[in-house]
């Protein structure tokens, strides 16, 4: 079958891709699920310049009309940014919405699974999905750690969001072999604050060593992503006590509310910026960007070899 039939790449990629230039891959569930609008569109856009500013061009990936595309024109992300019937987009959900011809936001594990099918070798996000808390009895684990045990992309991120429960996505991890490495950090990141109580396998402080243990996972033939924590910057890291009290109430109305799923991160997430005062959507903006940052840097040391 030929996969291209179902992709769509914006000039710019088309362009970088034909001539070789280093691509980051982002998703698109910040846009349609993760922020309100006007933060969202004005995000998108200022990390999409940051990664060109660094050398690096920007890939947003989402579905539109029932075809992956592979960057994002100004409109298109308007469109994510505004439109109520974006489905959020896992593995599971590709094949209905491409048959369906509808529109989807890409998750983490989408977005790798695109970011793949596009030969894109490095994306950026805020912070990854993982084990939630309770999943002993609820069997509540996000598919991205699923997806970065298979599929060979690094996933820059700060930490897993710290609305689930660290020390079990950390396990999963390791069972299904994919590195934890600390960018500049010794301890996981766990996405408002910059520290957590559990280490990282391993600590690298460069880009370039960074784009080579990429490199050497992969040449080796051991399939499966490498995930990248970048701890967000100082000004903008939530007291450690001050964001787990927050979402402990907030998972407690979660709970109360018999909400489930897919439905819980952005319930989560929005509850946590109101109760937090909105100093959770600044946090997450400034991590968003400098996971971009990174990201960008490694991409252009990882195709220079």
């Amino acid at each position: 079958m030929d996969l291209q039939k179902w992709i769509v790449y914006s000039k710019e990629v088309q362009e970088a891709k034909e001539q070789g230039r280093p691509i980051v891959a982002l998703e698109s569930t910040i846009i349609s699920h993760g922020m309100p609008y006007p933060a969202n569109v004005e995000t998108a856009l200022a990390v999409e310049e940051i990664i060109r500013e660094k050398g690096a061009t920007p890939a947003t990936i989402a579905i539109i009309e029932g075809k992956i595309h592979i960057g994002l024109t100004k409109d298109e992300i308007e469109f994510l940014a505004n439109s109520s019937n974006i489905e959020k987009a896992s593995r599971r959900d590709l094949p209905y919405l491409l048959m369906k011809g509808k529109h989807g936001a890409t998750t983490v594990a989408a977005t790798m699974i695109c970011a793949a099918l596009a030969g894109i070798k490095i994306f950026a996000t805020g912070g990854i999905g993982g084990v939630h808390r309770g999943a002993e009895t609820t069997m509540d684990i996000s598919a991205d750690l699923e997806e970065l045990a298979n599929t060979n992309v690094a996933v820059v991120c700060a930490g897993a969001k710290s609305i689930l429960d660290l020390g079990l996505t950390l396990e999963y991890l390791e069972t299904k072999g994919v590195p934890v490495v600390g960018y500049k950090t010794d301890v996981l990141p766990a996405f408002y604050t910059r520290t957590s109580p559990y280490p990282v396998d391993y600590r690298i402080d460069s880009p370039i060593e960074l784009a080579k243990m990429i490199e050497t996972k992969w040449g080796l033939g051991l399939n499966g992503g490498i995930l990248i924590t970048n701890p967000i910057p100082e000004e903008h890291s939530l007291e450690e006590s001050f964001i787990n009290g927050i979402i402990e109430k907030a998972l407690e109305e979660a709970k109360k509310e018999k909400i489930h799923g897919k439905k819980v991160t952005p319930f989560l997430l929005s509850r946590v910026k109101d109760l937090t005062e909105g100093k959770s959507l600044v946090a997450n903006i400034a991590l968003v960007k400098n996971n971009a940052r990174l990201a960008a840097e490694i991409a252009v040391n990882f195709t220079k070899e």
